[in-house]
């Protein structure tokens, strides 16, 4: 590809990957890039600048970024790519590997660097040596001193108009021994109140009606600022913002779910009660192991508490299998409590040794087959409770949120109860109004994980139960 003149605006391929708090990462990038003059949105696989936006957490996303960073180097062989150019928590985290991993990279931006990518890859484009001063192992400070939380405000969404993610912290002070996110992202930070709330008005003012809550730790929020009940001061101001309709708060770390908390949710008609509390298991060894402060009496108690405030309420968890020690007993332990709780959604993982981590150097590894096959076993409890609910919620009315509408007049909405990209969906296989709108339904049949409904002719229920 032959470079472009020093005042051509540069098409630029952004590939998003990870979680929601990457993807607000992505966001931000986007918008810096936009302000440095590149034109954005280019086909990756055809464009002056290609930036892979990576995740780092566990291996399958390793492998999903490397293969990424591949697939852009491959096309940069063959002409239709200038430069490729890594950003985020893979950077991050092999920042002197990744040069090594994949001959080809013309740069790598640290976590810390993100606001200024886009003066960074001008100054790539404008290098007469792009191997030289802003080659990979050269082009930026690849310290992991991320302090400080940064500025979200000014983004381009690439979610849909009407919901976006808020980030309300960032890093994490938990030191679970299976996790690599400290190491990453550095120590707990929490954005001050009034940043969230100018965040969330400008998100308002561009359309955004339901608000998602998401940091590593959202319990915690506000601690490292001095704030006492930090998350409840600071979801009592975002509910003040009027447009708003749905709030939704991920990654409650169970220990730190207190009463003011669930009594804010029970009564609120914005803060839904959803509640997203990953356990990760539930015999107490294993937890102990893992490094979690909660134990099986105490997620088992909260269950009830939360259950007890809200008859409603919808629990999403995650949870680790093969965790090094875990015999036969410890998982039949495990699945009991699952079948225990009848979680509404739940996510298992199969336990992956991350390089780095205490877990990793743990004795009495469980083999890879067995872990599958508990992964397996639990999924498909997990698969017959869901099953159970949605017969149960045939009948029921709702409000849903439409996030999609077809040409043929069908539709896929949310209800409160479901989160975007990792829960089941509302779906109208009859007619109803565009995205963005509430619309009341009727639960008519359970397809899976999702829901079909039918739209409510002069119905206006409640935003929530």
């Amino acid at each position: 590809m032959k470079r472009k003149k020093v005042n051509s605006p540069a098409r630029l391929g952004f590939v998003a990957l990870g979680c929601p708090k990457n993807l607000v990462d992505s966001e931000v990038m986007l918008a810096r890039l936009g302000e440095a003059g590149f034109i954005v949105g280019a086909d990756p696989d055809n464009a002056d600048v290609v930036v892979i936006n990576t995740c780092g957490f566990i291996e399958p996303a390793r492998q999903e970024a490397l293969d990424a960073i591949r697939r852009a180097v491959r096309q940069k062989r063959r002409g239709r790519v200038g430069k490729v150019v890594v950003a985020g928590c893979l950077s991050q985290l092999w920042s002197e590997r990744l040069a090594a991993e994949v001959d080809g990279i013309d740069a790598i931006v640290s976590l810390d660097e993100r606001d200024a990518i886009g003066q960074f890859i001008q100054r790539l484009l404008h290098a007469d040596d792009p191997s030289g001063a802003s080659g990979p192992a050269a082009s930026a400070d690849l310290a992991q001193d991320v302090g400080g939380c940064a500025d979200d405000r000014g983004r381009l969404r690439i979610t849909p108009r009407h919901w976006a993610y808020l980030r309300i912290s960032e890093g994490c002070d938990r030191a679970c021994s299976f996790c690599t996110i400290p190491s990453i992202r550095g120590p707990f930070r929490s954005k001050p109140i009034e940043q969230i709330v100018s965040e969330a008005e400008e998100l308002a003012r561009d359309g955004v009606v339901e608000l998602i809550l998401v940091a590593q730790d959202t319990t915690s929020y506000g601690r490292d600022l001095g704030l006492r009940d930090g998350l409840v001061r600071l979801l009592r101001r975002l509910e003040a913002i009027e447009s708003v309709r749905w709030i939704r708060v991920m990654y409650l770390f169970a220990s730190s779910v207190r009463d003011n908390l669930i009594d804010l949710m029970a009564a609120s008609q914005k803060v839904l009660p959803y509640v997203d509390m990953p356990i990760q298991h539930a015999n107490d060894r294993i937890l102990e192991r893992m490094h979690r402060p909660d134990r099986r009496q105490t997620i088992a108690a909260l269950i009830e508490r939360l259950r007890a405030a809200m008859p409603d309420v919808v629990l999403r968890t995650t949870v680790i299998v093969g965790f090094p020690g875990e015999t036969d007993e410890d998982f039949a332990e495990l699945l009991e409590f699952i079948r225990w709780a009848r979680f509404d959604a739940l996510g298992c993982f199969a336990y992956c040794a991350e390089p780095g981590t205490p877990a990793a150097t743990l004795p009495d590894a469980v083999p890879e087959p067995v872990r599958e096959d508990r992964r397996r076993d639990l999924m498909l409890a997990q698969q017959q409770i869901v099953a159970e609910k949605g017969r149960t919620m045939i009948g029921r009315e709702l409000l849903c949120l439409i996030d999609e509408a077809h040409p043929d007049g069908t539709a896929c909405g949310r209800h409160y109860g479901q989160a975007p990209d990792i829960d089941g969906l509302c779906l109208f296989r009859t007619a109803s109004p565009g995205v963005g709108t509430f619309v009341p339904a009727r639960v008519v049949n359970a397809d899976g994980y999702d829901l079909v409904v039918e739209p409510i002719e002069g119905c206006i229920p409640a935003p929530h139960p």
